[in-house]
């Protein structure tokens, strides 16, 4: 044990770097987000048409999901309708369903994949369209 003390000093380097990311953020959790949907096109909404396309515990958990099965839908199937949890048609469109009433993207989308760390890819390929680039694309089928 000619080393004892290279050891020990070795020892307490590492503890040091291993949890040091737990002291640096002790106390600083990030607040949960809570999404923002009182946009003024849900405010002007009768109060019985304010439903999403899926119920609210459904959307919180599988909005991702539901969205990469829309993508696969229009894209490789040319299908743009879906039925909704409530039997209401919506047309099968980020743009010109979803933004429609989640405006807001800053406050309700952004906020959320932040506070994950998720950046999703939506963005690469969608731009912001008018609502007659989707009906003009229905009208074709």
């Amino acid at each position: 044990m000619y080393d004892a003390g290279k050891t020990i000093v070795g020892l307490i380097i590492l503890f040091a770097f291993v949890t040091f990311p737990f002291f640096y953020n002790a106390g600083r959790a990030a607040k949960v987000p809570e999404p923002k949907i009182d946009t003024p096109a849900i405010k002007k909404l009768p109060e019985i048409e304010r439903k999403c396309v899926e119920s609210t515990p459904y959307m919180r958990q599988n909005h991702m999901k539901l969205l990469d099965d829309w993508r696969d839908w229009v894209v490789r199937k040319a299908n743009r309708d879906y039925t909704g949890f409530t039997g209401k048609k919506y047309t099968v469109s980020l743009q010109n369903t979803c933004l429609e009433c989640h405006s807001n993207y800053d406050k309700f989308c952004d906020e959320c994949h932040t506070y994950m760390g998720i950046k999703p890819y939506c963005w690469s390929c969608h731009v912001e369209k008018p609502k007659e680039w989707a009906k003009e694309l229905k009208e074709e089928k």
